[in-house]
């Protein structure tokens, strides 16, 4: 049998998993397909990383690694959930849970001091940040809208909230001393090494280098990132707007948390200046935010926890009210860096006209602060556009869809092992392999410094993809590129290289920064019109939430195909996160609201890429099939309801079975398929009330499933499978 890879993950789409996963091995397997899991959760990775303390039972193999080998192979073909891009405090939680189910795995030392403590924080930060995708992305990603979901959103449009006539929402970012003012870029001539050094000292060797590779660095200047977060705080004030900071703390899982640390410290001087001694005396690390600090001071005398716990409170009146994640349970922007995530949390400022909850529950104007330039100009170009113009109309506006490089870890953030927070004052030069400076740069005491490295073959690739897809959609695809930052301006004389090995004629494929690429973008969707974004890695991922999250409502609709380099396929499921607030709900009330539409689109493509490659004509018509239930979820509006009481993410997988094997029984190409799956369509319809009615059953009941990050088996399916009827009809397959 062919075989897919269905990524066994974390949170929502983990659940949505437990039901739809043998719907979906029943109908594939009746074409010569078997779909396998490979668990690459955040609480697989961590078990993996210590099988030196596990039970023969307990052990679990590295599968992230074993799909690493995977996505080499021609015949590769993965789909892929969402995962958690944990923090610390994600990663603390899951290991607690872990050794509370009888795990004997190490705490997580956050100050270590020891050999031994240093060797166990090193073994756990590979679980942190972007562990998963830079692993299995070994090809650029083609992510758009599907014909469908676009119509249908343009049918039934979801509420984009007005913006006031005279708003105040604003995004501000830094000037001067950001990454994208410091950044030197070079073109590496051949492969090798090179080394970087803080004043002599080796800080990493870096032995991998390939021929035409662009080499970036650059750093951030603590002083003047704090200086403008005060100013950024103080206009707030006298604005009377919401403050609110907007960062990638997971995947950027070095550098932006210790921007997110200094906000804290920003916010809360007084704090700090008063207690300082007694914050340092309880280990505590503003970089984990807030929320950590209350965890913190239960180690201290009562009256000094209470003396400190009321400084806090006394810093809110005197600063500007603070944007808030949870206003019921007090938790602000400040209290962990992985609660406000800059590709999820501005696309819904814009969403809701600028504006964010404030402490008394109310949606408020907000400056939405983003410290760097690199792309926060884009987003600021986005709110203005707004301010200036309206709202945008789901009902005639056009898409953005998106070619993004990412293959091979290209501009891989700043979550890679290249990311320092600079020991001393001095230089930190980046050497060839003989010795010569490559790059050279003058560093302060606590200053960020990066490295981002991005390889030919990829960029070669990413530009044919655009060719692709600009011919393949007709409209114009629009590199976002920016001439004035180092590393564009290499990227940009590749481009204009590669371009000349492809066929042109009729295309529209200009270059323009971030800003002017946004602004022609918005120009184009105001008049209905579509637009092919060609970005790098970080605006991949930023602009694959934007845009479907204004024109679909969410980015976990999303298609997303990542061909890759050695003629494989990874199946993305949407950029929609693994929806933590979906678990909260379901574990209260039994109600599981995520929408497992872009598991249905992806899986139709993970179909067709091997049916095309094996001229399958059984997986062919199953596949079509597939498309047909899509179009009819589509169009029946199966989608979850948000409303505990009404379908959700169990009756959306039984709709979906409905659909395809009605398609299946009605179909004329394959008589076999039909009459194995006319009977298996008719009991589905037969039976939909009570089936409906015993998904229902769990409805409004508090689900114990046994875990957060690692769910008991049998549990989790017990409440995600909960109708006898529907099962009985799925096994008999």
């Amino acid at each position: 049998m062919s075989k897919i890879i269905w990524t066994k993950i974390d949170e929502a789409p983990a659940l949505a998993t437990y039901s739809l996963l043998p719907i979906v091995n029943a109908f594939t397997q009746a074409a010569g397909v078997e779909v396998e899991t490979k668990n690459i959760s955040l609480a697989g990775r961590v078990l993996s990383k210590f099988p030196q303390n596990l039970t023969d039972a307990q052990k679990i193999e590295d599968e992230l690694s074993k799909l690493g080998e995977i996505v080499l192979q021609p015949d590769g073909n993965i789909i892929k959930l969402p995962n958690i891009s944990a923090s610390i405090p994600q990663l603390i939680a899951c290991i607690t849970e872990l050794q509370g189910q009888g795990y004997d795995i190490p705490n997580y030392p956050e100050s270590p001091q020891t050999g031994e403590e240093k060797s166990i924080q090193a073994t756990y930060s590979t679980c942190l940040g972007s562990a998963v995708n830079p692993v299995l992305r070994e090809g650029n990603s083609d992510r758009r809208a599907a014909v469908a979901v676009k119509n249908f959103a343009k049918k039934n449009p979801h509420r984009l909230k007005a913006f006031s006539k005279n708003s105040k929402a604003s995004v501000a970012h830094m000037e001067s001393g950001d990454f994208y003012g410091n950044e030197q870029s070079i073109v590496k001539s051949g492969a090798g090494s090179v080394r970087i050094e803080l004043n002599g000292n080796l800080l990493k060797e870096l032995t991998d280098i390939q021929d035409k590779e662009i080499l970036d660095a650059t750093f951030m200047s603590v002083s003047a990132l704090r200086d403008f977060l005060q100013k950024t705080i103080t206009e707030a004030k006298e604005e009377g707007v919401l403050w609110s900071l907007h960062l990638k703390a997971t995947m950027m899982k070095v550098s932006d948390p210790i921007m997110f640390g200094h906000a804290v410290e920003v916010f809360f001087k007084d704090v700090f200046a008063k207690f300082g001694a007694d914050l340092d005396s309880v280990g505590y690390n503003s970089n984990l935010g807030l929320g950590d600090l209350y965890k913190k001071l239960d180690s201290l005398p009562a009256d000094k926890k209470a003396q400190i716990e009321q400084a806090i409170m006394d810093v809110y009146p005197t600063q500007p009210s603070i944007a808030m994640v949870d206003s019921s349970k007090g938790i602000t922007n400040l209290h962990a860096s992985n609660d406000v995530i800059i590709d999820a949390s501005l696309p819904v400022v814009v969403r809701d006209g600028g504006q964010m909850w404030n402490s008394d529950d109310k949606l408020a104007e907000c400056v939405a602060v983003v410290p760097d330039r690199c792309y926060a100009t884009m987003y600021k170009v986005c709110i203005e556009d707004c301010v200036a113009n309206g709202q945008y109309d789901v009902t005639t506006m056009g898409s953005v869809s998106n070619v993004g490089l990412m293959a091979q870890k290209a501009e891989e953030y700043g979550s890679h092992p290249t990311t320092f927070e600079i020991s001393e004052a001095g230089t930190v030069k980046v050497l060839d392999r003989d010795g010569s400076e490559l790059m050279s740069f003058d560093v302060e005491k606590g200053d960020i410094w990066r490295m981002s490295r991005s390889k030919d073959i990829p960029i070669r690739d990413w530009v044919r993809l655009a060719v692709e897809r600009a011919r393949i959609e007709g409209v114009p695809a629009v590199f976002w590129l920016d001439e004035n930052r180092a590393h564009d301006a290499n990227m940009i004389k590749k481009v204009n290289e590669y371009l000349k090995d492809h066929d042109t004629s009729g295309l529209d494929l200009p270059i323009m920064t971030p800003a002017k690429a946004m602004t022609y973008s918005l120009a184009r969707i105001r008049k209905s019109e579509n637009t092919i974004s060609v970005s790098g890695n970080v605006l991949r991922d930023y602009l694959t939430d934007l845009f479907p999250i204004l024109e679909l409502g969410t980015s976990a609709k999303m298609l997303s195909v990542v061909p890759l380099i050695n003629g494989g396929g990874l199946f993305e499921t949407g950029a929609g996160g693994s929806a933590p607030k979906h678990v909260e709900q379901f574990l209260k009330e039994g109600h599981l609201r995520w929408d497992s539409l872009g598991e249905f689109l992806a899986l139709a493509e993970s179909l067709r890429f091997i049916s095309q490659k094996n001229d399958s004509k059984d997986l062919s018509v199953v596949t079509a099939a597939l498309d047909e239930a899509n179009n009819s979820y589509l169009d029946n509006n199966n989608a979850p309801s948000r409303k505990c009481g009404e379908n959700d993410n169990k009756a959306s997988h039984f709709f979906i079975a409905q659909y395809w094997a009605d398609a299946l029984a009605n179909q004329t190409d394959d008589s076999a398929l039909a009459t194995k799956f006319a009977p298996i369509a008719k009991a589905l319809k037969e039976n939909e009330t009570k089936i409906l009615a015993e998904l229902q059953s769990v409805e409004g009941k508090a689900q114990d499933i046994g875990g957060y990050f690692n769910p008991d088996v049998a549990k989790a399916e017990a409440s995600m499978r909960p109708s006898a009827i529907l099962n009985s009809i799925i096994d008999s397959i």
